[in-house]
């Protein structure tokens, strides 16, 4: 597979002002390879996921306190865009309470795992998630196209944030004509930084293993 991949990225002609949006899974692990074998900025290689995670999350804390999404803020998901991915809680408000004073932990660890999972549910419906993924891509779009600043998750190499090095995953960017124009290095508490430390450690697993 890396030969593979490493063959087609030899192939790309050099035009170092692209943006590259990558949208294909093993996301994490495509993003962070493309970088490195095109030795493209960071800031300009774009992995489009976490900004789908955070959708779906939005919209199950929504059917679960029963409120519409815009009453819904600060929602974010970091991490793998697989199984370890991680709902961020502490930052989150409906209406104007703050999440976590909504929920016990059972509640709590009952919505990561259905964050998690959403994905097996879309497929029972419709196959996979292409429209979501294309919705999230065309406002990235949308973004880059009309300088605008977008506040959104996405799979960027890391340098230091949250700790990390050398390895792609989601992380809060702001996204505009020049691709990511910053990473948003946030607080969060001891259990969801413990989960990043172990999202990022199944990502550098993968990444050592091709």
């Amino acid at each position: 597979m890396k030969s593979c991949f490493l063959f087609y990225l030899s192939s790309i002609p050099p035009c170092p002002s692209a943006i590259i949006l990558l949208i294909s899974n093993l996301l994490d692990v495509l993003t962070y390879f493309f970088q490195k074998e095109t030795d493209f900025s960071r800031f300009k290689v774009i992995g489009i996921a976490s900004s789908l995670d955070t959708s779906r999350f939005r919209y199950l804390i929504s059917k679960n306190f029963s409120v519409p999404q815009s009453f819904i803020t600060g929602v974010l998901v970091l991490g793998e865009h697989v199984d370890s991915m991680i709902p961020v809680f502490s930052r989150m408000y409906v209406d104007v309470a703050p999440l976590l004073s909504l929920l016990d932990e059972d509640e709590k660890s009952f919505i990561i795992d259905d964050v998690r999972t959403c994905w097996k549910d879309l497929r029972n419906y419709k196959s996979r998630s292409q429209f979501g993924t294309a919705k999230n891509a065309f406002d990235i779009i949308n973004a880059i196209l009309n300088a605008k600043d977008l506040f959104v998750p996405a799979s960027v190499v890391l340098q230091d944030e949250y700790g990390e090095n050398d390895v792609a995953m989601g992380a809060p960017v702001i996204i505009n004509q020049y691709g990511i124009s910053k990473i948003e290095d946030l607080k969060l508490d001891e259990f969801e930084f413990s989960l990043l430390k172990k999202s990022s450690q199944k990502l550098h697993d993968q990444i050592d293993s091709i």
